[in-house]
């Protein structure tokens, strides 16, 4: 028998219906569709709309998703984890409540929360159980409703993100495909420069934060692109030679949807030509912890047994890693 893997084996995403356009975001702060598109590549992102709908909507809808296209009974999922910036609630988990909307009886389930690199650290969380053979059925879901902590008067936020939802099904590969490789990063002194103020336990909600403003995004945009740009591409190009890949050798860089400009200076760094990176910032924009998952679903028809996928992420903390994933189907 070959070395335990946890490999990917299914994969499920949902988007909202409603669609913020840069021409509707014109009408609401001073831009206009060439500077959001200048700066960022992105020309549109979908919104949660409901009375009472939170992440969990949207990762329920996604993890629906992926038990439907495999047939999955969803009491053979052993775990599910849950990462995510806009919980629901502080507590429960908003793991706990999609587990229980999906009817995962068996499955105990939490949050991870590492801004937008959360999705590939519950990744690499998750394929720990697997590779423990403590697992066999593990999934993980990358979901955020942004467009509740987002400051529609700030326009240097506000055109910035999404809401929507990605899943993957991780189950033991022998085979030498799924997770080969990881390298996590974080750096807390980057906090300053990127957080939410209030609605810790360190500034409680009150009438003082929320007249305040201070339970929105708070972002320094031009110190987070250059710790983004320089430790974005690092770490992809020292997975990269770690494992003795080439330009040639990889098929897709799988990046954090944040900046267009970001996403070209890392598959720059690797040497890859664009038709080799997933992009869809154009279409959503930054979904946080859903963008390298909603990628995989929109590429899932695309990839092939054996595909060598670099994914790559940075966000608040600060976080960023790089995985490096063999396809299994």
């Amino acid at each position: 028998m070959g070395k335990m893997h946890a490999a990917i084996t299914a994969v499920g995403g949902y988007v909202p219906e409603y669609i913020l356009s840069n021409k509707e975001l014109e009408t609401i702060v001073d831009t206009t569709d060439e500077w959001i598109t200048a700066r960022t590549g992105i020309k549109e992102r979908r919104i949660l709309k409901g009375e009472g709908l939170g992440t969990s909507f949207m990762a329920t809808e996604a993890v629906k998703d992926l038990l439907k296209k495999k047939n999955i009974d969803p009491e053979s999922i052993d775990l599910l984890i849950c990462a995510t910036t806009t919980p629901d609630m502080q507590f429960p988990a908003t793991a706990n409540l999609v587990a229980a909307n999906c009817g995962l009886t068996n499955a105990f389930s939490y949050d991870v929360s590492a801004a937008c690199s959360g999705f590939i650290y519950a990744l690499n969380t998750g394929a720990q159980f697997i590779e423990s053979g403590r697992n066999k059925k593990v999934i993980i879901v990358g979901a955020d409703k942004m467009s509740s902590i987002v400051d529609y008067t700030d326009r240097s936020t506000c055109i910035i993100f999404g809401d929507g939802a990605g899943a993957v099904l991780l189950e033991p590969n022998e085979e030498g495909n799924g997770v080969l490789d990881s390298i996590l990063k974080s750096d807390g002194k980057g906090w300053v420069h990127l957080h939410q103020k209030a609605g810790g336990s360190k500034m409680p909600a009150s009438i003082e934060t929320v007249t305040a403003r201070q339970h929105y995004i708070y972002q320094e945009g031009q110190t987070v692109f250059k710790f983004a740009v320089t430790n974005m591409a690092n770490v992809s190009a020292e997975i990269m030679e770690r494992n003795g890949l080439t330009a040639e050798d990889v098929d897709w860089l799988v990046p954090h949807q944040a900046n267009l400009r970001i996403i070209s200076a890392t598959s720059d760094r690797m040497g890859l030509p664009e038709e080799k990176v997933m992009l869809n910032i154009q279409r959503y924009g930054n979904t946080t912890s859903g963008t390298i998952p909603l990628c995989l679903w929109e590429w899932e028809s695309k990839l092939k047994k054996g595909d060598n996928l670099i994914l790559a992420a940075f966000g608040g903390g600060f976080t960023w890693g790089s995985t490096y994933i063999k396809w299994a189907y």
